[in-house]
């Protein structure tokens, strides 16, 4: 989170207004606590992985959503489009006081007002090469750490496993592998990430719901046979709910074979 506050600050300068007791809000994983801006949100960052605050970043909107699992109590941090500043304690709660949240522009705590005129296409591509590199070194990391198996399946001799699920800043990490034993090559078509609800049988209650990765590291388009590769996805941060699981599903170009497995916190 620091580094994401860091390139988020570079180029701007805070102006604190007089500082108030921050007030608090409470969420859960059962369900959505709404919090709505006077400005379309910018950026949205809490300070622990068991919060997770979500938005509309392709089309800025004034809503925000707020789930939690049980933890120790964090922060959030709003910038909105006219870069005003909110900042709220977070704490978990079973029952929760309040669903909605309507925010006036006097709750600001300050705003972020710009410097100097900015190359903004400079800044995004550097931003981007910035995030890209921190994303291969954390990733390089956790495949030199011991795995373990999470969640593992075999078909026709085509092997996935789950081996590390990692909440980091803003983003969750998925360790994986790969192995071929089968004695034909394996042409990847592609390999997906799931948030999966409900039960398959019931299909008016079945949801599943693709996760779209932010950065993949070390992902074959070919699995040799008798070759094993371990790889990285890096995704949204995300928190799943009751009688919701991950499914990760690899699919083969030009066959047949796919394999599916299944994860559930």
């Amino acid at each position: 989170m620091k580094k994401s506050i860091t390139y988020l600050m570079m180029f701007c300068c805070f102006v604190v207004l007089a500082q108030q007791p921050l007030d608090t809000i409470y969420a859960n994983e059962h369900k959505n606590v709404a919090l709505f801006f006077p400005k379309s949100i910018g950026q949205g960052i809490t300070g622990a992985p068991n919060f997770v605050f979500s938005y509309n970043k392709e089309q800025p909107q004034h809503l925000g959503l707020l789930q939690a699992r049980p933890g120790k109590e964090s922060n959030l941090l709003v910038v909105t489009a006219d870069h005003k500043v909110f900042s709220y304690i977070l704490k978990y709660k079973e029952s929760l006081p309040q669903l909605n949240y309507f925010v006036s522009g006097d709750q600001s705590i300050g705003s972020m007002i710009p410097q100097t005129p900015l190359d903004i296409n400079k800044v995004d591509l550097d931003s981007m090469e910035r995030q890209e590199a921190y994303y291969k070194k954390f990733c390089t990391y956790l495949l030199k750490r011991k795995p373990k198996t999470m969640a593992s399946k075999s078909r026709k001799g085509i092997r996935l496993q789950l081996q590390k699920v990692v909440y980091y800043g803003v983003q969750t990490y998925l360790v994986m592998e790969l192995t071929n034993t089968s004695g034909i090559t394996f042409d990847v078509k592609y390999l997906k990430v799931f948030r999966v609800q409900g039960n398959k049988k019931r299909k008016s209650s079945y949801q599943r719901v693709a996760i779209k990765p932010i950065y993949k590291y070390k992902v074959p388009d070919r699995i040799l046979n008798g070759w094993t590769y371990r790889l990285v996805y890096v995704l949204p941060k995300f928190v799943l709910g009751d009688y919701e699981k991950l499914c990760i599903e690899v699919r083969e170009r030009n066959g047949n074979r796919k394999v599916l497995t299944h994860w559930a916190p």
